[in-house]
């Protein structure tokens, strides 16, 4: 008789509850990319997946702990563009600059996850949580050093976080190119009140040498 290899047995399973949690959370990414996510159902996931609707239950109780997974990669994903940018740079100007250009230009290289990372820091509040914490920070640094123009620290957080994530929309939806990312960060230094030969000066510094990680496809 032959002999049940228990621990063989058990690591197939184990490898195959992981592709399939890994297919329902691509289905997920890729519906959430192109639709509102309140509107994905339980089948229209499986269905895109390629799984019956009893394997989401193996793995997700319910529809919002699949949102919290997508929502906890994304995080990860925009700290990783972030953060090598906030290590290396001093002004707080500067890392508001490298923030937003990281963000936008990843968006314009892959559009697929400009709009799912647009959509998921709209609808999913903990998926730049820790960006928007930062930018609070910088903004409050600049203001401190008058580094803004008039306006104050609250509203230039409103002003840079929804020009970013509508400048991700967009380049999701191809109506903003990769070349088009300098001019939108520029264009949100002179609305903090940065001059023109500053805000050029500053782009051209984050756009240039620095290059951050790339956000998973």
């Amino acid at each position: 008789m032959a002999k049940i290899d228990l621990a063989r047995r058990a690591q197939i399973g184990r490898d195959r509850r992981a592709k399939t949690r890994a297919q329902l959370m691509q289905a997920a990414r890729a519906l959430y990319a192109e639709r509102a996510i309140d509107s994905v159902t339980i089948d229209d996931l499986v269905n895109e997946a390629g799984v019956a609707k009893g394997t989401f239950y193996v793995h997700f109780e319910h529809l919002p702990d699949l949102q919290v997974a997508v929502a906890d990669e994304l995080a990860q994903e925009l700290d990783d563009l972030l953060q090598p940018f906030r290590l290396q740079l001093e002004d707080p100007v500067e890392r508001i600059a490298a923030g937003c250009a990281a963000f936008i230009r990843e968006a314009a290289r892959n559009p697929s996850w400009g709009s799912l990372a647009a959509r998921g820091a709209w609808a999913l509040p903990s998926v730049a949580h820790a960006a928007r914490a930062n930018l609070r920070e910088d903004l409050r640094l600049a203001a401190a050093r008058r580094r803004l123009g008039a306006i104050t620290p609250e509203l230039a957080f409103e002003l840079v976080s929804g020009i970013v994530i509508q400048a991700m929309r967009a380049a999701g939806e191809g109506r903003l190119s990769l070349a088009a990312a300098p001019a939108a960060v520029e264009a949100i230094l002179r609305a903090l009140g940065l001059a023109s030969a500053e805000a050029h000066a500053i782009v051209t510094r984050v756009f240039d040498p620095l290059e951050p990680p790339r956000a998973p496809h």
